[in-house]
This record gives structure tokens, sequence and C-alpha cells, in this order.
């Protein structure tokens, strides 16, 4: 079922909500991924919510998978075309949080 959302703003938060969303695209954004790789650069999400955030940006149409026919299997993740175009928004983001933490350091020195 698609939902009409009258702000676009929350669109955004639905499609990249959650702690985890915006820190997968951030580690997809260098290169393909495996799982094993995004679970080491993410050490603090669950298997299971990794699992479930990757199955959510896919069927978004965020991200792809790729299964490569070898033995064992080798699944990578990669940012669709589509989900490239949320790089700015993620180098917006993550400056922002730059700026924020400078903020937060330089008045809890002084």
């Amino acid at each position: 079922m698609i939902h009409k959302r009258e702000c676009p703003v929350e669109t955004v938060i639905h499609v990249l909500g959650g702690k985890w969303k915006p820190m997968i695209l951030w580690q997809l954004i260098e290169s393909d991924k495996r799982f094993s790789d995004l679970e080491k650069l993410i050490p603090d999400v669950s298997q299971k919510m990794l699992s479930q955030h990757l199955r959510d940006l896919e069927r978004e149409g965020i991200v792809d998978r790729t299964i490569y026919p070898t033995i064992p299997p080798k699944v990578e993740y990669s940012l669709s075309e589509y989900g490239k175009t949320l790089i700015p928004v993620a180098e917006v983001m993550c400056a922002w949080g730059e700026g924020h933490n400078k903020r937060k350091y330089e008045e809890s020195a002084s």
C-alpha cells in the first residue's frame, strides 16, 4: 500500500529513519560492501537490524544487492543509481554533524 505523505521531510524520515540507515548509506558511498564489512564498520548494529535495514533500503530502491555465483556465495551491497542521488544529502548531514560536534566541544571547553 502506498501512503501519500504531505510533508517531503516526513518521506525522508520514513525512508532513512532509524539509527542505522544513514550510517549504512554513508558506508556504501565509498564502495560496495559485503554484509560482514558493514558489521565491522558499524560495530554497534545487530545482525538482525543490519539485515532488516538493508532489506528496507533495497525495497525503497536505495540499495542494490548483488549475489555472485561462487562457493560460498558472495553477496555485495551497493548504492543503486537512485540511491546515489542521496549522496549530497548525506554529505550535508555529515558537514552539519561536524559543525555541531565542534560547537558542542567549544561550549564544553569554555
